[in-house]
């Protein structure tokens, strides 16, 4: 089984960024976790982050064609903003659970809305980057 990670906007400034928000654990700390979670579930798991709506679009395509079985995605920022990560995971069709460290719906009335939950098989938010660990193990569930 293949899984990729995708986070968005500012999510490399895990452990700098809002800490009171976010935590302190850094975003290779992230990587790291996942990683050995992967292992231990027998899982392939790869990684990308960019501040870049449009890299985002690409790395979902490329998962096509990369025959990925599943993908975590945060898109951060672009949760509330973009119609085109909705597009493209809708047109690849691979599970796809959403992930969100804290819970938007707790936060400013703008986070309330995602665009892309609407393609996503779950949300996951507001479990801190547990709820990664949480979402791995529910695409393994899932096949």
């Amino acid at each position: 089984m293949k899984i990729l990670v995708l986070n968005g906007p500012n999510m490399n400034m895990l452990g700098i960024r809002q800490p009171e928000i976010y935590g302190k654990t850094t975003y290779a700390d992230l990587v790291a976790m996942l990683q050995a979670e992967a292992d231990k579930l027998g899982v392939e798991i790869s990684f990308f982050q960019s501040n870049h709506e449009g890299a985002l679009v690409d790395a979902i395509q490329q998962a096509y064609f990369d025959k990925v079985d599943g993908i975590i995605i945060n898109p951060a920022a672009y949760t509330h903003t973009s119609v085109a990560l909705l597009d493209a995971v809708k047109a690849v069709g691979i599970p796809t659970v959403e992930v969100h460290v804290s819970d938007p719906d707790g936060r400013e009335e703008f986070r309330h809305t995602s665009y892309i939950r609407a393609a996503c098989i779950a949300t996951i938010k507001g479990h801190g980057l547990p709820g990664y660990v949480e979402a791995l193990r529910l695409l393994c569930e899932k096949q």
